[in-house]
């Protein structure tokens, strides 16, 4: 049933993807959103998957791809690891990824701590724009796009339609007012994405969580990210200036 509504969805609202060429000169970043343990991990937590995901496990597979050749360039890399403190709750989710545990940590691609180009940033909350505000009224990710001189920003993580959504639909808003300068373009990658899966039938028994059927919400997450004005990649290439 779900698999036809998907379908059904696909047809009413499609998604038309790109492809996205990155120039050795084009000024890109990378920004990683909450790849960590607590959200990607086989029974890592309580948001965590509860059995082998092939949506995430593609995420992963790509971001680190990503991850791999941006460092390897010396390219900007900023990883948002989702990190609450006890007894802060985040509603309607439950205690989930708490500072200090292995639930904020990333998965796999803990390596990129150690590169000299890659920024981390714990967030407590959806959103890592508003999560990069610091206690003087800076903001660390727009400090980041400046002193880099970023101009295309591509993005990878999770959930699709929950913090890699909220984060790029502030940064869009950022941009279009003028505070991102010199970024030119926001590139969600679709294949770098991933969200969860949660049934109906769980959700029945849950008093706050709403059902979240994982393709369903993937895809609206990605059609309401191209909505505000990002480019969605189902592929991304390199490409140097002068090369054929």
């Amino acid at each position: 049933m779900v698999l036809q509504t998907v379908d059904v969805l696909k047809n009413e609202i499609p998604l038309e993807e790109e492809t996205v060429t990155i120039f050795d000169d084009s000024r890109a970043g990378l920004v990683l959103v909450d790849i960590i343990n607590g959200f990607c991990t086989v029974g890592a937590g309580s948001l965590a998957p509860r059995e082998p995901n092939r949506q995430i496990a593609q995420m992963i597979e790509e971001s680190a791809k990503l991850a791999e050749l941006f460092c390897d360039n010396k390219w900007p890399v900023l990883a948002f690891l989702d990190s609450h403190h006890p007894g802060k709750l985040e509603h309607p989710y439950p205690p989930h990824c708490i500072t200090g545990t292995d639930e904020s940590n990333l998965v796999p691609l803990g390596w990129i701590e150690e590169e000299p180009n890659v920024t981390i940033r714990r967030k407590d909350c959806y959103d890592g724009f508003i999560g990069s505000i610091q206690e003087d009224g800076s903001n660390a990710f727009v400090d980041w796009v400046k002193n880099n001189k970023i101009r295309v920003l591509l993005v990878v993580g999770i959930c699709t339609d929950i913090c890699v959504l909220d984060f790029v639909c502030s940064t869009l808003s950022a941009k279009n007012r003028g505070f991102l300068n010199p970024l030119e373009d926001v590139v969600v990658y679709s294949r770098g994405c991933a969200t969860f899966d949660f049934p109906v039938s769980m959700a029945r028994n849950s008093k706050d969580l709403l059902a979240h059927p994982q393709e369903l919400m993937h895809h609206m997450g990605l059609y309401m990210a191209k909505g505000r004005g990002a480019k969605i990649a189902r592929e991304i290439m390199f490409h140097a200036p002068g090369k054929a």
